[in-house]
This record gives structure tokens, C-alpha cells and sequence, in this order.
């Protein structure tokens, strides 16, 4: 990897409109994935926002506790990306909310379908007021 290269990696003003496969950023199809302890939630939309389709890993068949594990969020996404590719779309961009064990699982998974992942963006929510904490347990 060169300089140039290694500059290009990390955005600028003008990345918004810097093209990746014909495409600028700003225009291209984002994948969210929701890991939570207990589930992994896919969801593709266009760049506006507006849901295409689906997925997640009840639908792909795991039931109760297996639904929140890393195997069954790679699989999900496997399946998943294999459809997105079907629509014809190949350049993405991820965006990961929650501190589930399928967060990075389901990246892997994704890109192991050939989709070209541009960018991921963690936008997990962060409590800045935490509730207060029990009181002290007396014996």
C-alpha cells in the first residue's frame, strides 16, 4: 500500500462525493445491522432511508438463545448478502448498532458474499446518564 493510497483511507471534505464503482458515497445502499444479546436484524435501504428488504436470525431458522450467537449471525448475513447481490448491488456501505455477539460475525459474513464494503459506522447508543446505582447490601 502507497501513500496515496493510505491517504484516501480516511474521509475528507470530499468524500462525500468521491465515486466508488460509479457511485457517489453519499448515493450508495446502506446494510444496518442491530446486534443485540438475543438477535442479529439486518436491514437494507437505499441511501434515502427507505427499507428494500430484511433479515435477521430467527428468520433463518435459529430458535431462542442460538438466535443471539456469532454462527447464527454469519449465516444470516451470508444468506442476506447473497440476496442483496441479487438486486444487482454490489458496493455497500454498513452501519452496526448494539453490543451483540453477532456484530463482527455478520460483517464477515457479508463480505463473504463479495459484496464490496466501503465504510463501517458504529452508531451504538451510548447513555450518558446511566441509572443510579443499587444501594450498598448490608449483611
Amino acid at each position: 500500500m502507497d501513500i496515496n493510497q493510505q491517504e484516501n483511507l480516511f474521509p475528507d471534505e470530499d468524500t462525500p462525493n468521491r465515486l466508488f464503482n460509479g457511485v457517489p458515497y453519499k448515493e450508495l445502499h446502506i446494510i444496518n445491522i442491530k446486534s443485540t444479546p438475543n438477535n442479529t436484524i439486518m436491514n437494507f435501504t437505499d441511501y434515502k432511508g427507505k427499507a428494500i428488504t430484511l433479515h435477521s436470525s430467527g428468520i433463518e431458522g435459529f430458535k431462542n438463545a442460538r438466535k443471539g450467537t456469532n454462527i447464527a449471525a454469519q449465516q444470516a448475513a451470508i444468506t442476506f448478502g447473497n440476496r442483496i447481490r441479487e438486486y444487482g448491488i454490489n458496493t455497500v456501505r454498513i452501519r452496526v448498532q448494539g453490543i451483540g455477539a453477532g456484530r463482527m460475525s455478520s460483517i464477515k459474513g457479508l463480505h463473504m458474499t463479495g459484496l464490496n464494503i466501503v465504510s463501517v459506522t458504529d452508531d451504538t447508543r451510548v447513555s450518558w446518564n446511566p441509572p443510579r446505582a443499587r444501594k450498598q447490601r448490608r449483611v
